[in-house]
């Protein structure tokens, strides 16, 4: 999972990218990287590892010069997360000079690979997905080139090749030196990717495409709509707009994760409003709920906030039941689940949430939170509860069990790992240590997300094991587990 962010504008866009990454800081917390171009095309790079308050400085910020530019916040899922080499964004100086960043997990890397440095003739520094992504892109652009000039109808070329090549999932942003931006998404539309405008003081317009819609909605962008399944998006330098389905079957399958748990509930992706969304979620677990837990076992709701606030509240309500905050969060350690290792996880739960025993003391509660993953977050918060003195503890997630690995870019990549993996979910609940264990059921998470859109289908292979791109074999998913840090 990461979060990008592309502009083309009037004026400098240094400073709004980098606004921008604060506003998707949620989304990568590993490192964050801004690339601009001036209109004579030269190129100014900034990236570092950690976050973005962090990682950029005013001289840093003076540096990137340009109108036309694009930033990223990242955590891994391939490379090596403290590596500050596979920081995005990447660059390749032939053709013409291209910058580029992505969020996604590409799952034919090995191919690639191997096609890139026998065919292509193309040399990688790093293990980065992202690296042979934009080398992908590069060596296309070089065999559509037919003029002397860059037209849409060759980048158009180009991607409609990058989509027969590549495998997995993919919504990426690229600068071409002294022509324009490039937006692109996978022919599944597996990751968000959303294009905004609003006129400038020239009389033109600027425009924006961003992971989240929230990021344009507070730049004062209109939303224009999501870049379709397979689509690709190129802006001009001077803001013209030039539009084009590139991939020959599109189809939009987005990531269910997207909505139980990775996106700020203030934004709307494929026309989905992710806080309604999980409102709908917490509807349909309460009845659930319900079915599974005996009369008199629950006193009290709780959240662990703060994903889950959504759906607990509903349940609460639907359930008659009173609604209490149980958990404080410290709101600058990172998310757990996104840490790459077991130890680093274990250690912040605490650091980030206390209990407190007047919530507690005395009292059967309902803990709600968004997911189980890994389980060394819930155990630990299970055990909290009980040290502030609850009576008994009954868990529930908003979302069902996580028995797969997920390879579209989260990072859940070995089936060992998960608490879920071959275990029915009385084991589940006794390696919890819960009184009662409550999961959504699929058919309900499908139905809640999807409701009222035009959206027909989800990826939901982590929890369904159903892969949409129907690419995934049992001996790639051995060979992710084998190569994964852990």
């Amino acid at each position: 999972m990461c979060g990008i962010v592309g502009m083309v504008g009037h004026g400098p866009v240094n400073q709004e990218i980098y606004d921008s990454l604060l506003l998707l800081q949620h989304r990568g917390q590993d490192s964050t990287g801004i690339a601009t171009a001036e209109r004579n095309g030269i190129f100014h790079l900034a990236k570092a590892r950690g976050m973005v308050r962090e990682a950029f400085r005013t001289r840093d910020m003076r540096a990137l010069l340009g109108n036309i530019g694009l930033g990223h916040v990242r955590y891994a899922t391939q490379g090596n997360a403290g590596n500050e080499e596979e920081a995005q964004p990447f660059y390749v100086n032939a053709p013409y000079g291209i910058v580029l960043v992505h969020n996604g997990n590409l799952t034919n890397t090995r191919e690639l690979t191997d096609e890139l440095f026998h065919k292509d003739r193309r040399h990688l520094n790093t293990s980065s997905d992202t690296e042979l992504l934009v080398n992908v892109l590069a060596n296309e652009l070089q065999a559509s080139i037919s003029g002397l000039d860059l037209e849409p109808e060759t980048v158009f070329k180009a991607v409609t090749r990058v989509h027969e090549r590549v495998e997995g999932s993919y919504a990426a942003i690229a600068l071409i030196s002294g022509y324009g931006l490039l937006a692109f998404r996978d022919p599944f539309g597996i990751r968000p990717l959303i294009l905004g405008t609003r006129p400038n003081e020239a009389g033109g317009y600027d425009w924006m495409v961003a992971s989240e819609s929230l990021v344009l909605e507070n730049g004062d962008y209109e939303v224009v709509r999501d870049v379709m399944p397979g689509e690709a998006v190129f802006i001009t330098v001077d803001g013209k707009l030039h539009t084009r389905q590139c991939a020959a079957a599109p189809q939009l399958a987005p990531c269910s994760f997207e909505y139980v748990y990775l996106a700020r509930p203030d934004s709307i992706m494929n026309g989905i409003s992710v806080y309604e969304a999980r409102l709908r979620l917490g509807e349909r677990l309460a009845d659930t709920i319900a079915k599974y837990t005996p009369d008199g076992t629950i006193d009290v709701v709780m959240p662990i906030p703060d994903s889950s606030r959504p759906a607990a509240m509903q349940v609460a309500r639907k359930l008659g039941l009173e609604y209490r905050e149980g958990f404080y969060k410290n709101r600058y350690i990172g998310r757990t689940f996104i840490m790459p290792g077991q130890a680093v996880r274990k250690q912040s739960v605490r650091q980030k949430l206390n209990a407190m025993s007047s919530e507690f003391k005395g009292k059967n509660v309902l803990l709600i939170d968004d997911s189980i993953v890994r389980g060394t977050t819930s155990q630990q918060i299970i055990q909290m509860a009980r040290d502030a003195g609850a009576k008994s503890v009954t868990f529930a997630s908003a979302a069902p069990p996580v028995r797969y690995p997920h390879v579209y870019g989260i990072n859940m990549p070995s089936r060992g790992e998960l608490v879920a993996h071959n275990r029915t979910i009385p084991e589940i609940a006794e390696a919890l240590g819960a009184d009662y264990l409550v999961y959504q059921e699929v058919d309900d998470l499908r139905d809640a997300i999807l409701e009222g859109s035009d959206v027909q289908d989800l990826d939901m292979s982590c929890f369904d094991g159903r892969y949409v791109t129907g690419t995934v074999s049992e001996e790639y998913l051995a060979w992710v587990e084998g190569t994964q840090e852990s």
